[in-house]
């Protein structure tokens, strides 16, 4: 029974360490002493203890891993409602983002690095240069244009062998 247990939680199982908690377990249930597995397996003495009680105590459920990772504050569905949201008007500024995002789901990143990655997502750059120069003054612009204008188009050099 424990051994069926065993062989299902390691063909069914991705992870590698507990894969080898669950084989150092079945190798002592066969019969392998400590000193046999903990060279196989590259464990200890103390993995193999361990990890035979948790067995013994929780059945496979023992041997999971516990820590499966966060979730992340926003859902997709926020998310996807906050792009929506972005695209109502084309400047934002990061204060008003924190502010919609404290205020309409109760979230307040502790990096920046999550508004900016959402500004991202939705396509707006934090970094926009201006449209127009404010200092422009058209009359300068056309003296330089016609100052330079052998500078805005080279020709390139001919080969000998082009007439």
């Amino acid at each position: 029974m424990w051994m069926q247990l065993l062989d299902n939680f390691i063909k069914n199982s991705k992870d590698k360490r507990e894969i080898q908690r669950a084989t150092a377990v079945k190798m002592l249930l066969c019969g392998y002493k400590h000193q046999e597995i903990m060279p196989i397996l590259g464990v200890s003495s103390g993995f193999i203890s361990k990890w035979k009680k948790a067995f013994f105590q929780k059945g496979v459920d023992g041997l999971k891993l516990g820590y499966q990772g966060s979730v992340g504050m926003l859902n997709a569905v926020q998310t996807a409602e906050v792009m929506e949201w972005l695209n109502t008007k084309d400047t934002w500024t990061l204060n008003e983002l924190e502010y919609h995002i404290a205020t309409v789901y109760g979230v307040t990143f502790a990096s920046k690095q999550s508004y900016y990655e959402l500004f991202e997502a939705a396509r707006i750059r934090w970094k926009k240069a201006q449209a127009n120069n404010p200092k422009r003054d058209a009359e300068l612009v056309e003296v330089k244009k016609k100052k330079f204008v052998h500078c805005w188009q080279r020709e390139k050099p001919k080969l000998q062998w082009e007439n």
